[in-house]
């Protein structure tokens, strides 16, 4: 098994766990579940940096990255800093996030939040409308193309915005579909861990107009997305080089400044 689907059995459990001891009806009755919703994609298109700044612990690939900062201090940085939207971990067991690092980050600022999760039920969905996301991910590699409509679909009835991600050619030809707003291209291969840019230029052409194009993992520096907005991508998810440092609200700043 390689550590994608260790994540999948784990979450399976966990899913099947939640589901028998919070019902439905108890996540509709949050009082986030009927708040107007922000579109991250909608902020993207209108942005000339696009960044979506993440909070993430740790990580299989890089065990621990910062355990130190409250979530609340990280969503006000990265909001100040002129983040798009944020980006919150909430898987437990292999990135020591959870749901209620997305309320805290809800409570903290008025930016789009993306739950990052591996999400293979539509309980989830429901969960992440009830803690106050504005955009889910779904991750093409751990769904086929009638989860993924059905899924789209519950995100859509809920407004929520949809990230759908895609390591391959293979895996964006099941994956394009009505619904989705944003196609986010993995530049970290999920079953070997290495990074290479080269993923997201070469499925950048691949990709129709009508989809907002977000690049995600292994971004670091400048020069990077600068090359990356000539493919025409207008969304840059990173996580672990703003969260390795002291002070990722600083470093955000600091690199919106120098991409402005």
């Amino acid at each position: 098994m390689n550590i994608l689907d260790k994540i999948v059995a784990a979450k399976q459990k966990e899913v099947a766990l939640k589901k028998s001891l919070i019902p439905v009806s108890q996540l509709e009755a949050s009082v986030l579940f009927t708040r107007d919703t922000i579109s991250l994609a909608r902020k993207l298109t209108q942005s000339t940096t696009g960044i979506i700044a993440e909070h993430k612990r740790r990580s299989p690939s890089k065990s621990v990255i910062n355990q130190k900062l409250s979530v609340h201090e990280v969503a006000l940085g990265y909001e100040k800093a002129g983040a798009c939207g944020m980006s919150v971990l909430t898987d437990g067991k292999y990135f020591g996030g959870s749901l209620d690092d997305l309320l805290l980050a809800r409570a903290s600022v008025n930016m789009p939040l993306l739950r990052k999760e591996f999400i293979i039920d539509e309980y989830q969905i429901i969960e992440a409308r009830a803690y106050g996301a504005d955009v889910i991910l779904l991750i093409a590699a751990i769904l086929n193309k009638n989860q993924i409509k059905e899924l789209t679909q519950t995100a859509k009835k809920l407004r929520l915005d949809v990230l759908l991600e895609v390591h391959n050619e293979e895996e964006l030809h099941k994956s394009i579909m009505p619904g989705i707003d944003m196609l986010g291209v993995n530049n970290r291969n999920l079953k070997t861990f290495e990074v290479s840019l080269e993923t997201s230029k070469s499925l950048s052409k691949l990709i129709p107009e009508e989809f907002v194009k977000v690049s995600e993992s292994g971004i670091s520096n400048i020069e990077a997305i600068k090359q990356l907005q000539q493919y025409g991508y207008k969304g840059f998810l990173i996580g672990e080089n703003f969260m390795k440092t002291g002070n990722p609200g600083e470093s955000a700043t600091e690199f919106i400044k120098r991409l402005r």
